[in-house]
């Protein structure tokens, strides 16, 4: 008679972990960062039909790595989410706090029922009226999530690549200041205290959360814009990098 196949709930977690982790190191990674007028979202992205980042609700915004059919399913429900609580009660009732902790809640039991976990790793960030009121979450594959302040760093090296932001952001910057050292940040992914890659506007996919537009804040930057954005002189602009 043969033995039951057993593992313990403690391995099964880990190794659940484990693979989730090595899931979403494998993708590029994105920077979210505030700023004085809202909250920039930058990442290294050639495509321009599978994106990174997109808009949620009239305030809120959604960045994600990991693998791409996983959280753009995630993403489709946020929005579906939003929709309905905007219109069952008040616009004003759709919050990145109540959408974090409804994708917190389908994380968890993804990671703790299925056999696979999902490799995602997300951000859902809300722009405040004043840089006081913005709200920025960080979901792990587990469901938990994370307050954030300032900056986040998710995907591949985010721990490597933190320390560098850290070293780099301030309250009150504008958004070229912002843009530059999260491209800069990208830019040092992959290479261990190397040269910093100078990546081309076309690379990349960068979008905002505006706090000056009246209802629906996001945008994406791009082309010609995007260009003069990155172009424009930083002071400093040699801070966080080796």
């Amino acid at each position: 008679m043969s033995m039951p196949f057993y593992v313990a709930p403690e391995q099964l977690m880990k190794d659940r972990a484990d693979y989730a982790r090595k899931g979403i190191a494998r993708g590029r990674s994105v920077v979210v960062l505030q700023y004085d007028d809202g909250i920039a979202f930058a990442t290294e992205n050639a495509s321009r039909a599978l994106h990174k980042v997109s808009e949620i609700y009239d305030r809120i915004a959604f960045a994600a790595v990991g693998k791409y059919n996983e959280f753009e399913n995630l993403r489709v429900a946020g929005v579906r989410y939003a929709d309905l609580r905007g219109y069952s009660y008040d616009r004003e009732d759709v919050t990145a706090r109540g959408l974090a902790n409804a994708y917190a809640q389908t994380l968890g039991t993804v990671f703790t029922t299925e056999s696979k976990p999902l490799e995602v790793e997300l951000c859902v960030a809300e722009v405040g009226r004043a840089p006081a009121g913005d709200q920025i979450y960080r979901l792990s594959y587990d469901g938990s999530v994370a307050d954030e302040h300032g900056f986040v760093v998710m995907g591949g090296q985010a721990d490597r690549l933190g320390g560098l932001l850290e070293d780099g952001w301030s309250p009150g910057m504008t958004l070229p200041e912002v843009l530059a050292l999260g491209v800069r940040v990208l830019g040092s992914a992959g290479e261990d205290g190397g040269e910093v890659r100078a990546i081309p506007a076309q690379q990349l996919e960068v979008a905002v959360l505006d706090r000056t537009r009246p209802r629906r804040a996001f945008r994406r930057l791009t082309g010609a814009l995007l260009e003069d954005l990155l172009a424009t002189p930083q002071p400093g602009a040699d801070v966080g990098t080796d």
